[in-house]
């Protein structure tokens, strides 16, 4: 039986690669290693958390005496490591704290299981999941692609630059077998209200002001979570040890277009009049740093692995917005307590 490590499972991508895994490989045992931050939720598993090849264990990346140990206790074949602190404005409020779970952490891991597996690569895989912000910014033209210079203009997207470097660097130096993917910004069911479609999507509901930075005029390629989910897996078993591959959505959106296309969704969706929802748009204060433009060339992935977006993002938006109307404890449970006061905090009208 393989056994796969997946960090960070109890969050948003990780519990729907979890789930992926758990549900389509029920010869595999599967291991979810989650710290069960703020975004860490179990209520994220609900449907699996009674299979038999499934395991959760609560534990930090950042102890690596606790990492040895764990990669004693099981003979892991794969890796999957999403565990990150992931929130732009958070990483500018608290930068230390990116450093040590998205370096810190990522340099445990591998030492842990360099150590266990000792030199038998064979049949082993450490998959590390980045994000394209670890290229800095794009001007009205171009796309990333797997050569990108590197250009983080953030404390998380240099956390993640960093923790991209070392991945490569264990490649190099110790022949141990790795795979890498950056993705764009990922959207769909179970993802954390403080990032801007799940926050504009509780916001509209409760007739509360959708904040957006500057003039809204951001682009960012929009990419279905579980088409993500989908890419993990056939880049975890397809994949050629030592690359990279760009994951995107093929689907690039100002903000505020996402937004008034969001604003008339809820409208439809509540019975609401049609504009009724856009009245709540609210402009704040811009955030430090923030970089226009990001857009995937995710065309390596098509052309060597067959993987292409599934579905066209007004399509996967409404599927978003029907999750969490119906999932409405959910979403309570998540925005009570100290989310409020950080909501209070960091969204400032200008």
């Amino acid at each position: 039986m393989k056994k796969i490590l997946i960090t960070g499972g109890a969050g948003f991508i990780g519990s729907h690669v979890v789930r992926r895994m758990v549900n389509n490989y029920p010869d595999y045992y599967i291991v979810n290693l989650d710290k069960l931050t703020y975004a860490g939720n179990l209520a994220n598993l609900d449907d699996i958390k009674g299979k038999k090849n499934y395991e959760f264990i609560r534990e930090d990346i950042v102890k690596a005496e606790a990492m040895l140990q764990l990669f004693k206790d099981y003979d892991f074949t794969y890796v999957i490591h999403l565990a990150a602190e992931s929130h732009v404005d958070r990483s500018i409020a608290n930068p230390i704290e990116f450093v040590m779970t998205n370096v810190i952490g990522t340099v445990n891991l591998l030492n842990a299981a360099r150590h266990a597996w000792d030199g038998k690569f064979e049949g082993r895989r450490f998959y590390h999941v980045s994000t394209d912000e670890v290229y800095g910014a794009l001007g009205e033209e171009g796309f990333f692609t797997e050569e990108t210079r590197y250009d983080p203009h953030s404390p998380y997207s240099a956390s993640k630059a960093g923790s991209d470097h070392f991945v490569r660097a264990y490649h190099d130096t110790y022949g141990f077998p790795v795979v890498i993917s950056n993705c764009s910004n990922n959207y769909g069911s179970h993802h954390f209200p403080e990032k801007l479609i799940p926050l504009a999507i509780n916001n509209i509901k409760n007739s509360k002001p959708i904040p957006v930075y500057g003039k809204g005029e951001n682009v960012r390629d929009w990419l279905w979570v579980e088409d993500h989910a989908r890419a993990i897996d056939l880049i975890l078993h397809k994949g050629k040890t030592g690359d990279t591959y760009n994951i995107g959505g093929h689907n690039e959106w100002k903000n505020i277009d996402l937004i008034h296309l969001l604003c008339s969704i809820m409208d439809r969706k509540l019975g609401r009049a049609a504009g009724e929802s856009a009245k709540l748009i609210t402009y704040v204060k811009d955030r430090a740093g923030h970089d226009l433009r990001y857009a995937i060339d995710a065309s390596k992935l098509k052309n060597e692995l067959g993987w292409m977006p599934s579905l066209q993002f007004e399509e996967g938006l409404e599927k978003t917005v029907d999750w969490y109307l119906a999932n409405e404890s959910w979403l309570n449970n998540i925005t009570s307590g100290d989310y409020k006061k950080y909501y209070e905090q960091q969204y400032v009208k200008r």
